[in-house]
């Protein structure tokens, strides 16, 4: 198309979801096709964020639990000296620990979203939510994908996927270092910047 130019990017993982560069050069947007009020995007885009936090948190809880699942099934399967690996302590221990997390995350997520649809303000709890989903996303696939041993780095098993793909929620929608920002200011903790 005269004026517009894609390139596609090459990424890790979220192979399904396009991600490109767009550049418009000399393209004229009828007014008709304007959304919302000119010169408003980014003051839009900074309004979406609280949904975009807590749809990661959402978006993430069930696979999370699909991921323990699975892996607990397997795990109950796989025998490592004689015996399944699942009868190792320190394998359900942890597998335990990870589903607490989880709950922890749901939990706060309802919560957050509860008080979003009463129309309050949540950009803490919103911000709390995409933190804990982000470092979730790196923390679930990756003890999961240990316990699957070498059949865990193949691309045969959902687990690896989920290790590339989950990997954007501590990235995409602000990094966790702008979530703990939001929430150290909405504490009033934020250092103030002196000039």
């Amino acid at each position: 198309m005269l004026g517009i130019k894609v390139e596609l990017i090459d990424k890790i993982g979220m192979h399904s979801s396009d991600t490109a560069m767009i550049f418009l050069e000399d393209v004229k947007v009828p007014a008709s096709h304007i959304i919302g009020e000119e010169g408003m995007g980014f003051t839009y885009q900074m309004l979406q964020f609280q949904e975009e936090r807590l749809w990661a948190g959402a978006a993430a809880v069930v696979p999370f639990y699909k991921i323990i699942r699975d892996t607990a099934e397997y795990c109950g399967q796989r025998k490592a000296f004689g015996q399944p690996v699942l009868s190792n302590q320190s394998v359900y221990f942890r597998l335990a620990e990870l589903a607490t997390e989880v709950e922890l995350l749901r939990s706060l997520l309802h919560k957050a979203t509860a008080q979003y649809c009463m129309g309050h303000n949540v950009t803490k709890m919103a911000s709390m939510v995409k933190l804990k989903a982000g470092r979730l996303a790196r923390e679930i696939p990756d003890a999961c994908l240990q316990y699957w041993g070498g059949m865990g780095f193949t691309s045969d098993v959902l687990v690896s996927r989920f290790y590339r793909d989950f990997r954007i929620l501590s990235i995409g929608g602000g990094a966790d270092e702008v979530m703990l920002s939001i929430i150290a200011k909405e504490m009033n903790i934020l250092p103030s910047k002196k000039k």
